[in-house]
């Protein structure tokens, strides 16, 4: 009896004892840093912009760069089946700003006596222009959508905002991102997976990003564009392929470009080169073909019909660069700066006329760098490119070569055709719908969020594809 009687004792004291670190799951992080929360946040908005999978990014299929092989749905515009609009809003909110939130909150909070004034406002700079970057990707994609509710977990029902509002908003903020800077400072360091720290180069960035929202606002607000221009220009935009936005993905999983994982990993076979692409470049005879394009027809460029179901093996297929794991994934580069100056310039916002053709010639220029191509100079000189002759508007001249300079970068391909509406594009051949001027709400937003639902939809003029965010205008 004795000996059961001390069992139990020893088994009530053990029981009521402190456990210490052993009540403490040691492969479950209770702090994360923000250099953490900034690295995570980056990764998934580069991921996000870069893939190509049909339930996270059809920005490719919109633009009629690529087209699908045998499920069409995507080329047709449905945004039901498979809810991308509902992934982006996920992955743009909880993936991406919530994480930059986190790092921002971490940091003001902090009391580091090792980190600096400088070095602070530099990594809250960084934090802010991707914030920007994120925010105004959602307004172009949706319209109007939660900003100044946004990210507040006590609020699971937030009002969404006025689209151009959040413009403005994020535009201010932009310009006291590009104030604080310290380019002779560190902000995150290695944690910096796209400038490794280089504040000049983070500088270059937010200036170019600036310059692109002011083209984009150009129709609807002509003085404040104009004044964003000429201080973007001013204050320094990239000036090479070497200040490019780039994201480096590695050889190895779970590390490597997510186009990869869609045409190599997957084992499939579901996209090819659209024949709206296909045909424009065949007719410009453009050496990009060479890298956009395999040569698996041994000389032909065939592209797939748009929105209709296309062999794989009767088609061109995509260059071989894009089923590189390590391909960089680009959030912006140095030819789409050039013809938004180009455009800037035609605009009136920055700079004459006069030298748009400049600019149009240096951006076409530097694609051709990018890719590795040679013969540019003898492309510049055919009529069908030439900047005085290829057309009868310098907006279809520009939109085209900007369209074909983005080949891989689906959702600003896209937006170059809602703003001038060139490229001519093929109809959907099955739902015979325009191509869409925006993502309709996720579908679960009616009854998840049902009275601010209702409010953005009614002042987007209807949750509709063919609806129009504040920029794009008629």
């Amino acid at each position: 009896m004795k000996k059961y009687l001390l069992i139990l004792t020893t088994i009530a004291f053990i029981s009521c004892s402190d456990f210490g670190d052993l009540n403490v799951d040691s492969k479950s992080a209770i702090e994360v840093p923000p250099e953490t929360l900034f690295s995570n946040g980056t990764r998934n908005l580069v991921d996000l912009m870069t893939s190509t999978n049909v339930n996270r990014n059809i920005f490719r299929l919109f633009a009629q760069n690529w087209t699908e092989t045998t499920y069409t749905d995507e080329t047709n515009y449905d945004l039901v089946t498979r809810d991308q609009p509902g992934t982006h809003w996920d992955f743009s909110y909880r993936d991406v700003l919530k994480d930059l939130d986190e790092a921002r909150t971490i940091i003001e909070a902090s009391d580091d006596p090792t980190l600096t004034t400088a070095v602070r406002n530099n990594q809250l700079a960084v934090l802010s222009i991707m914030e920007v970057f994120t925010y105004h990707v959602l307004v172009d994609v949706f319209g109007d959508v939660p900003y100044t509710q946004a990210l507040d977990i006590d609020n699971v029902l937030p009002a969404y905002d006025d689209d151009a509002a959040i413009y403005n908003s994020i535009i201010t903020r932009l310009d006291e991102a590009i104030a604080s800077i310290s380019a002779s400072e560190e902000a995150f360091g290695a944690a910096d997976l796209i400038y490794g720290g280089d504040m000049a180069k983070w500088s270059k960035f937010a200036n170019s990003l600036k310059l692109r929202m002011a083209v984009r606002i150009a129709s609807v607000d002509a003085g404040k564009a104009a004044t964003m221009a000429t201080q973007a220009i001013a204050d320094g935009v990239f000036e090479s392929n070497e200040d490019n936005a780039t994201f480096a993905y590695l050889e190895g999983a779970p590390n490597t470009n997510p186009v990869y994982v869609d045409l190599v990993l997957s084992g499939r076979q579901d996209f090819i080169p659209a024949n709206t692409h296909v045909d424009i470049l065949n007719d410009l005879e453009d050496p990009r073909r060479a890298v956009y394009y395999d040569d698996n027809l041994e000389g032909d460029y065939v592209g797939g019909e748009y929105g209709q179901n296309a062999p794989y093996g009767d088609h061109t297929h995509l260059g071989d660069i894009f089923h590189q794991p390590d391909t960089p994934g680009v959030l912006m580069d140095y030819a789409e700066v050039e013809f938004l100056l180009a455009e800037a310039a035609e605009l009136g916002l920055a700079g004459s006329p006069s030298e748009a053709e400049t600019h149009y010639n240096a951006a076409i220029e530097a694609s051709f760098d990018y890719w590795g191509v040679e013969g540019v100079e003898a492309y510049l000189t055919k009529p069908e490119v030439a900047y005085n002759t290829a057309s009868s508007s310098w907006q279809e001249t520009i939109a085209t070569q900007k369209w074909i300079a983005l080949f891989n970068r689906g959702f600003e391909a896209w937006t170059t055709y809602r703003k001038y509406g060139f490229p001519a594009m093929n109809p959907a051949p099955i739902s015979m719908e325009d191509v869409p001027r925006r993502y309709t709400y996720p579908v679960d937003e009616p009854s998840r969020n049902g009275a601010s639902y209702q409010a953005a939809a009614s002042a987007m003029g209807g949750d509709l594809k063919s609806s129009r965010v504040f920029w794009d205008v008629e």
